[in-house]
């Protein structure tokens, strides 16, 4: 529903003329963690709602490094990676014409900061709206899928999910979910369009 998260990191980055390879070097450990047999890490906590977003903050700026050599401020860190964040028009308007079709929408999104989502817009865009630290759950756990659908009122394999994680595409195919990874609006709603039998530009 946004530009490409590495888009918007790339620009902090180069905003605040981070160290890239500190970046790199703590994120990749996390989220292999976070995607891979990790039971427990910041990302997940995070994700989870089991630390707050100033907690989190501190981990990731003590292994974060300016490019000078400078150590990277901690308050308000998720606000400045993430301020390069746009919504994604054609997307926006791809689940607007899945409404007037009659099918119910949902979002299910893990957070990074609960507190930017756009939420004046989820009344004209989902049915349901799922965000991980709210419900402590995350993708991609099973009984995160199983829970949003049943708040839809549908079987899991009634349910088409949308991500740009593979690892997310495989967990929720993995309980009968249809899935389509993410990468572009075009082919994304050609996908839809040809699996539903519906015309979506």
């Amino acid at each position: 529903m946004t530009n490409p998260i590495f888009d918007t990191v790339d620009a902090w980055i180069r905003a605040e003329n981070i160290d890239r390879d500190s970046y790199t070097d703590v994120m990749r450990a996390w989220v292999m963690d976070a995607y891979g047999d990790g039971a427990d890490n910041p990302i997940h906590a995070l994700e989870r709602g089991e630390c707050t977003n100033e907690e989190f903050e501190r981990k990731l700026a003590e292994r974060l490094a300016h490019a000078d050599g400078r150590p990277v401020d901690a308050d308000g860190l998720l606000t400045r990676m993430f301020a390069a964040t746009a919504l994604e028009n054609a997307m926006h308007d791809l689940v607007k014409a899945l409404r007037r079709a009659g099918l119910r929408t949902a979002l299910l999104s893990n957070s990074w900061g609960n507190g930017d989502y756009p939420r004046h817009l989820f009344p004209e865009l989902f049915d349901v709206v799922v965000i991980s630290a709210e419900v402590g759950m995350r993708k991609p756990e099973e009984r995160i899928f199983r829970h949003t659908a049943e708040l839809l009122g549908l079987e899991p394999a009634e349910c088409v999910f949308i991500d740009d994680v593979e690892a997310n595409i495989l967990a929720a195919q993995a309980i009968g979910l249809e899935a389509v990874h993410h990468r572009e609006p075009g082919p994304t709603a050609a996908w839809l369009s040809d699996r539903l039998g519906l015309p979506l530009g």
